[in-house]
């Protein structure tokens, strides 16, 4: 039996604006990634998502991200390691606040969006995540995108880590995720996107938007809550893996 954790990116409203649809997307998934304040969400949001989360019985992760509300975490920042390290601890605090008063223990911790890509490489942001963690919480699961080096650090630390791979992004032939403003980066052809997971999950291939054939390991399965079909991606994953004898389940 193939096995693999579902998670989504939620909780990203904030204020007046709303983005995309946690009350539809929570009851499909296994893990929430919830958003800390700083690229999205609000206390009023992460308050409403965790106790959803606990209302069906989904795990709750924090998504950290730069301090970056305008461009929703997914601009380049130079920050030293101690600022990286703190902003992070800030957020994974913030959130189990929440988590706490609602009688839940935070679950892992996924950075998210320009943060999340720069651990493909880079050690020193990497350890400085990793370190956050260990001081905060050292159960906390580490989710990094497949192939990261912050995978390995978090596993050197002595920290659980869970390879993250994307039902609705592309990968370059180095593993890294395609850059947004690339045509092709966003998946949104349902039968690829499915047909995609399956593959990644069942024969640990992918291939990358230049047609290479890539090795690719995967713990958790990710969909982007903001993107346009993210429900109807949700929805369909479940049913296929049914169908295809892999098994949806929280770490």
């Amino acid at each position: 039996m193939y096995s693999i954790d579902l998670n989504s990116d939620i909780g990203e409203s904030f204020g007046a604006y709303r983005l995309g649809d946690d009350e539809a997307i929570i009851p499909c998934i296994t893990a929430a990634n919830a958003a800390c304040g700083w690229h999205g969400g609000d206390p009023m949001v992460m308050d409403r998502v965790v106790k959803l989360a606990k209302e069906h019985g989904v795990a709750v992760g924090a998504h950290p991200g730069y301090p970056d509300l305008l461009g929703f975490g997914r601009r380049k920042m130079v920050l030293s390691f101690d600022e990286v390290k703190n902003y992070v601890k800030y957020q994974i605090g913030a959130l189990s606040a929440f988590t706490q008063s609602c009688g839940m223990k935070l679950h892992h911790v996924a950075p998210h969006g320009s943060m999340g890509n720069q651990c493909q490489y880079d050690e020193e942001i990497s350890r400085a995540i990793c370190e956050a963690v260990y001081e905060y919480d050292k159960d906390l699961i580490i989710y990094y995108c497949a192939g990261a080096v912050l995978g390995r650090i978090a596993e050197d630390m002595g920290l659980r880590a869970a390879a993250e791979i994307f039902a609705d992004r592309a990968y370059m032939d180095d593993l890294s995720l395609a850059p947004r403003k690339m045509d092709g980066a966003m998946i949104t052809d349902e039968e690829m996107a499915i047909s995609r997971c399956v593959r990644m999950i069942k024969e640990g291939k992918v291939t990358s938007i230049n047609g290479k054939e890539l090795d690719i390991k995967g713990d958790t399965l990710c969909v982007h809550g903001d993107g346009p079909k993210a429900i109807a991606f949700v929805q369909r994953i479940r049913e296929t893996f049914e169908k295809e004898g892999i098994q949806i389940r929280a770490l």
